[in-house]
């Protein structure tokens, strides 16, 4: 649990960093590249083995990882493009109820029995995400596009079932940081790539705010993937458990950070939505 308790900290702080880029007048897309390459980084200085790079692309996890790395760039940038939109509560919720994805698959696939009281849980869930993500301002799901939403949603879905997977059939302990750190490389490529074509149009500036906004970011980045795969390791909990903890928390925990730090006001609904996230948790954690 306490690897699980570490990502879901790890991945509160990325939404506390990204609420300071505004703030800091960090450009987001610059310090997403560096950030990922900073991740990178830290992945490589963790590894306690030696880092053969002509290695690296004969493993067997490599080419799930330069796929991830291209889902990253992708399913954020489908995230801005929702938000922007459709509303960031459409995209908020969209991608954390994509914990269905992920559960359904392990039901599926690796035949993970879910009790009545578990499946409750995850219903709970659902609604805790809704509820806690929802703002005053009540956006119109029929006027809108479904389609951005909607490709979020199995962006996001795709990219927790496939690290599910490739932990389960292809990364042995020892690799998760050398993992992890190709992963945020085969990203950082990708971002960098896509810099250079929208620099054609619009010149990017990597200035200092933007590095050291990589940087902040890039941390927690890393260590959200490395302790969730840490916590998918073990037996305790299943990945049905593990990825419906780890949303719903990260939701309810992120929502706290902000009523603390930055004095965000919280609606009713929105603490309806805490307390069903809590009981989600108990529910799905204790039987």
């Amino acid at each position: 649990m306490i690897y699980l308790a570490l990502s879901i900290l790890s991945s509160s702080l990325i939404f506390v960093v990204f609420k300071l880029f505004t703030r800091y007048r960090v450009e987001t897309l610059a310090a997403i590249v560096v950030n990922y390459a900073v991740a990178c980084l830290v992945g490589l200085f963790f590894y306690k083995g030696d880092v053969s790079l002509s290695e690296i692309p004969g493993k067997s996890w490599f080419l799930g990882t330069v796929a991830l790395g291209l889902l990253f760039i992708i399913v954020f940038n489908l995230m801005a493009a929702t938000a922007q939109k459709a509303g960031v509560s459409v995209a908020s919720v969209a991608t954390k109820m994509s914990l269905v994805v992920p559960v359904l698959f392990g039901v599926i696939v690796y035949r993970e029995a879910l009790g009545a009281l578990q499946v409750l849980g995850i219903v709970l869930a659902l609604a805790a995400v809704y509820f806690t993500a929802v703002k005053k301002s009540s956006i119109n799901f029929q006027r809108i596009s479904l389609l951005l939403p909607l490709s979020v949603f199995l962006g996001s879905g795709i990219i927790d079932t496939s690290i599910k997977y490739i932990q389960e059939f292809h990364i042995k302990e020892n690799d998760y940081p050398v993992f992890s750190a190709t992963v945020f490389a085969a990203a950082a490529v990708t971002g960098i790539l896509f810099i250079l074509f929208k620099s054609l149009k619009n010149p990017v500036k990597i200035g200092y705010r933007n590095v050291l906004g990589g940087i902040a970011l890039g941390v927690p980045n890393y260590f959200s993937i490395y302790f969730l795969l840490r916590a998918l390791q073990h037996d305790s909990l299943n990945s049905a458990s593990v990825f419906t903890i780890n949303n719903v928390a990260i939701v309810m925990f992120s929502t706290l950070l902000g009523i603390v730090i930055f004095k965000e006001h919280i609606s009713s609904k929105n603490w309806i939505g805490i307390g069903l996230a809590v009981i989600s948790i108990l529910l799905i954690a204790l039987f």
